[in-house]
């Protein structure tokens, strides 16, 4: 007999963990979430937070959005991703990022009712855990988890109380592991994996010093430092990240991995420190010192029957692109309605096999991604000389032949301007973010062709009611000035039905069908005198269908079916939809 019984037991209080478990709450489904710590992040670890993320908050409530923005840097003071020799010395060049490009910045506004922003996790994680806790779940901190067995209708799991050393058993329906990049829940349930762990070596320093005179006028999160002989990063270049404008900062350089992990004092993080700001005199107040391993590894696998894993025990990655809790916190959207749905009744189990089809490839796009993006800065490297010689003094001088009145030195810059201009990849890759479309049995494409990407696909996002496609943003208007996001009239653990005038049937199907199977299905009508109107006319430019058909959205905002106009028998046609997707 267990000592703890539960529906769903989450292993970790990270952003795949709290996101999880605040989803779940909202959706009514019992749970508990424990952490092997007696508290949340207590390092600003992942921090760039993108658009889809916050459409995640928004959809778990308007007040859990508002209160992201209210911690966040805003998206203005993001995006002047800086080269330099020190904070205080000469620039090399500069990159706009995250959306501050002008064009950047348009097609962000097009894409999203929410907007990009630098959330470091010390804010996201309690965000999402208040949220969890206030809606029901059930949270224990200092637990530690031991060891888990599943069988036809459960999970019984061992878990260690770290004040106490007692042990004790915790029953679940299904058991989620959250619990990080060295996740023993991963390990326990036999997941595959594919890829290397500790392919580099990275220090981070926590300080706080201000900094205003030399960023403020240039604002950034990222400002990439080029020492050559510097005892920084091989190389000799390390990165100076804000965490908070402009007296919070993590230092980020390398070690040789194949090397012990370097011990640093207070003394040498100063100076480290000093260094890479450009300032000998600067007073700094060195917070903490860290190290931690760069890693290129993906699970093939994400799940074992009862037990499902997420966020960085799944993909692991060095923090290039700003992936980690952005995907982390995608993986609780796409897996908790599901579970949901199962646990009340309403989907076949078979539907929490789509987990792992729709999310295992995003895990190996991303980590692939991100130590692409690692890889990308060796051309910036030797457009600046610096691959050509181990010699400091030499690769100084190779760096400043580039201000020579010589065709080499013009060719020089040329390629500087380029190999920075190509970062776009790692720093405002808005496809990568945006553009996830899911193949499985969890979505009824019903024969219809996928669009292809009429631009660069990791670099644009491209909107497509496409089943399998996330449901694409349009303003509606609504009576007394309010207008509302497609996003918003859809997600909150439900299923949603568009339609325009002449998708009657589609409504009345809804009800219909929401009677018999037992499921809330959310349907709206766009068009002129009903209670959203499509004043702009982007809805019908995106929807994909005619007025008479209809675009049905999963809980997690993505499009699961279409038909393009109205049939002879709509019940039956959304009822065969339905069950497919719910595996009935």
């Amino acid at each position: 007999m267990a000592d703890i019984t539960t529906d769903v037991l989450i292993i970790g209080t990270g952003p795949a963990g709290a996101a999880t478990a605040a989803l779940l709450a909202s959706y009514g489904v019992e749970n508990m979430l424990i952490n092997r710590y007696r508290w949340l992040a207590n390092t600003p670890r992942a921090h760039i937070t993108n658009q889809r993320t916050m459409e995640v908050l928004r959809d778990l409530g308007r007040e859990v959005e508002d209160e992201a923005y209210m911690f966040a840097t805003q998206q203005d003071l993001m995006g002047e991703n800086v080269f330099c020799t020190s904070l205080a010395g000469e620039e090399i060049g500069r990159l706009k990022t995250w959306g501050k490009h002008p064009l950047s910045r348009a097609e962000h506004q097009l894409s999203s009712p929410s907007h990009m922003n630098d959330l470091p996790q010390t804010f996201m994680e309690p965000l999402l855990f208040k949220t969890a806790c206030s809606r029901g779940t059930q949270a224990r901190m200092s637990t530690e988890y031991l060891s888990h067995k599943q069988d036809k209708s459960g999970v019984t799991t061992t878990c260690r109380d770290r004040l106490s050393g007692k042990e004790f058993t915790v029953r679940s329906k299904y058991l989620v592991g959250a619990d990080g990049g060295n996740s023993k829940v991963a390990e326990d349930a036999k997941l595959k994996f594919e890829g290397k762990m500790g392919v580099g070596g990275s220090m981070n320093i926590l300080f706080k010093a201000d900094l205003s005179k030399y960023v403020a006028h240039r604002p950034s999160v990222l400002y990439w430092v080029v020492q050559p002989g510097a005892d920084v990063g091989g190389i000799g270049m390390g990165l100076v990240r804000m965490v908070r404008p402009w007296n919070e900062w993590l230092i980020v350089w390398g070690y040789d991995i194949n090397q012990p992990a370097p011990e640093v004092d207070e003394a040498f993080a100063t100076k480290v420190a000093r260094d890479l700001v450009g300032d000998p005199d600067l007073e700094i107040d060195i917070q903490s010192v860290s190290t931690w391993t760069v890693n290129n590894m993906y699970a093939t696998t994400m799940q074992n029957g009862r037990v499902f894993c997420m966020g960085d025990a799944t993909h692991r990655h060095p923090p290039s692109n700003g992936l980690g809790s952005n995907t982390s916190i995608q993986d609780a959207f796409n897996l908790a309605w599901k579970i949901a749905y199962v646990l009340k009744g309403a989907a076949g189990e078979g539907l929490l096999d789509s987990y792992q089809v729709e999310r295992a490839p995003i895990a190996r796009q991303i980590v692939t991604r991100a130590n692409k993006s690692i890889e990308e800065f060796g051309p910036i490297f030797k457009a600046l000389g610096l691959l050509d010689s181990i010699d400091p003094v030499k690769m100084q001088q190779n760096m400043d032949a580039r201000c020579d009145d010589t065709p080499a030195a013009e060719e020089q810059r040329r390629r500087i301007r380029e190999t920075i201009a190509f970062k776009v990849y790692e720093f405002d890759a808005h496809g990568v973010e945006m553009n996830q479309r899911y193949r499985s049995k969890a979505v009824f494409a019903d024969g219809q062709r996928e669009p292809k990407f009429e631009r660069d696909a990791e670099l644009h996002y491209q909107p497509t009611t496409w089943p399998g496609a996330r449901l694409p943003h349009a303003w509606v208007f609504g009576g007394n000035g309010t207008r509302a996001s497609t996003l918003d009239l859809c997600g909150k653990g439900r299923f949603t039905v568009f339609t325009g005038i002449g998708g009657k049937g589609w409504i009345d199907a809804a009800k219909t069908l929401s009677k018999e199977l037992c499921i809330d299905i959310n349907a709206h009508v766009v068009g002129p005198r009903q209670e959203w109107q499509d004043l702009t006319g982007d809805w019908a430019n995106l929807r994909g269908v005619r007025d008479g058909g209809i675009v049905l959205t999963r809980p997690d905002q993505h499009v699961c079916w279409r038909k393009e106009a109205m049939v002879k028998d709509p019940v039956a046609a959304l009822r065969k939809a339905l069950k497919s997707v719910l595996a009935l």
